[in-house]
């Protein structure tokens, strides 16, 4: 459990492991990562997002998924409120931890995903998801998650890596500051992505 000052608003922030009751609030920071646009694709135009939401959930609270709570760091406020997650996991694992996303799609919405193109591999810890909420930005907090990811990377003894879409420079220059670098193109959900790692040092 790591603590951090945070001095943009003397603020007390919490990076801990997540639980699995605040998987309904881990999945809509999740889907604000995604974006609401690529999660309504996800689930169809017959469905809806609250009905995306409700899948989401059942993935945090899973123990074998991707979005699993035992993937994700949290960020909490002294007022114990989640202002940030961060979800990563070993890249070796994508197509083990993906099969409940795939399972719970074809269930839910009809659609099967099963040939999705791959965003990571074998040799890194992977970022899947980070998100800081509207009314805690620009207080440092996804650098502080950023940086509790980099740790357990270490811990693993693996780089970290994560995509960005080419459309947000803004996100890749935070990135960068931070210490990752590009190493290839890639794509997700139809998007062109930038693919950026950090090795321990």
């Amino acid at each position: 459990m790591k603590y951090h000052f945070s001095p943009y608003l003397c603020t007390m922030i919490k990076i801990t492991e997540a639980r699995k009751e605040q998987a309904a609030v881990i999945a809509r920071m999740i889907m604000e990562a995604m974006n609401h646009e690529c999660c309504q694709w996800f689930a169809g135009p017959e469905h809806t997002l609250d009905e995306f939401h409700q899948l989401m959930t059942k993935l945090v609270e899973r123990e074998d998924s991707q979005y699993s709570y035992r993937n994700t760091l949290v960020a909490m406020t002294e007022n114990n409120e989640i202002a940030g997650v961060c979800v990563s996991y070993d890249g070796a694992n994508l197509h083990e931890l993906r099969q409940a996303f795939i399972d719970e799609a074809k269930q839910t919405f009809g659609r099967d995903y099963s040939n999705m193109e791959d965003e990571t591999t074998a040799g890194e810890l992977y970022i899947d998801s980070l998100c800081v909420s509207n009314s805690h930005r620009g207080r440092g907090i996804a650098t502080q998650l950023l940086r509790a990811t980099i740790e357990k990377g270490q811990r693993m003894n693996l780089p970290t890596g994560l995509l960005v879409d080419t459309g947000n420079p803004q996100a890749e220059r935070l990135y960068k500051r931070i210490g990752f670098t590009f190493v290839g193109e890639n794509t997700w959900g139809g998007h062109p992505m930038r693919h950026l790692q950090i090795h321990n040092s």
